[in-house]
């Protein structure tokens, strides 16, 4: 009877591979790409938190996001830089205060 039970076991194991759990080998990629893309998105999280803190000194990440960098500022920094000249200058000051949200 034991002869008969373990025949029958290894038969119902036995995949296009021979003897054992064939389907099995999909879980072992599938298992990977879980943790590649864990690891990829942990990475991402800590990159974003570390922009919206402004990253040292305030100085990293996208100009957007820096403490303290507003559009009229950015536009003051050119103009000193002599990226623009005056009546450039002007003229967009003249359109950011007009098309301020709380004005």
């Amino acid at each position: 009877m034991l002869a008969t039970l373990a025949a029958t076991s290894v038969a119902a194991h036995t995949g296009p591979w021979g003897p054992g759990f064939g389907w099995a080998f999909i879980l072992v990629p599938i298992f990977w790409f879980l943790v590649i893309g864990l690891i990829i998105f942990l990475i991402m999280r800590s990159r974003r938190r570390f922009w919206a803190q402004g990253g040292p000194e305030g100085s990293y990440g996208p100009p957007w996001m820096r403490a303290g960098a507003s559009a009229e500022s950015t536009l003051a920094e050119r103009f000193a830089k002599g990226d623009i000249d005056e009546t450039e200058y002007r003229a967009r000051l003249e359109v950011l205060r007009a098309n301020r949200p709380n004005a």
